[in-house]
């Protein structure tokens, strides 16, 4: 295992992580068996294809922030803010969607990532998330309980969690769980 020299942290995209950025989506891609021809452009341009991510933009029709979580030259995941929810993103897809890449998995990076996002949140004036996940992702409702997540049923095949985010959450650590 790889030993980080600097506390992983939130931040707008950025170049200095190229090389680890395309190798881990690379091998994301490769183990979930998809497209890697967005790669060629990013890695032909990559100070565009940062440009183009950084500061509040619109996706899924609503403004949405990405944020890249790294460790000096290390990238290690991403994680997506989408400052509103539409019809659709209340069934699927939610107020915040992360991953780790595979080299960094199952380190306790994504738990650590969603506490520093939903900090984030806050700060926009989000006072409660929606995160969506896969049934069958256990590692994903794992980190969504750990961060506060509260289960409101299944829609579209997807399980989904509301996070209540306080007024006083810090960054650094896990939202503290409320009561149901």
């Amino acid at each position: 295992m790889i030993t980080l020299h600097e506390p992983a942290h939130l931040t707008s995209p950025a170049a200095a992580v190229r090389v680890s950025y395309l190798t881990g989506e690379q091998a994301d891609c490769l183990l979930r068996g998809t497209e890697t021809d967005w790669l060629g452009p990013a890695s032909d341009d990559f100070d565009d294809f940062v440009a183009k991510r950084c500061g509040v933009s619109t996706r899924w029709g609503v403004p949405s922030t990405v944020l890249w979580y790294i460790s000096g030259e290390h990238y290690l995941g991403t994680l997506v803010i989408r400052h509103e929810l539409t019809p659709q993103l209340t069934d699927v897809g939610g107020n915040v969607g992360y991953h780790v890449v595979a080299p960094w998995r199952r380190q306790g990076h994504a738990t650590r990532m969603l506490a520093a996002g939903l900090v984030e949140c806050r700060r926009l004036g989000l006072d409660r998330v929606l995160l969506t996940c896969d049934p069958e992702n256990v590692a994903s409702r794992r980190v969504i309980a750990a961060n506060g997540g509260n289960p409101d049923g299944n829609i579209a095949g997807e399980d989904r969690f509301w996070v209540i985010l306080a007024a006083d959450q810090n960054a650094g650590g896990p939202a503290k769980r409320r009561p149901s």
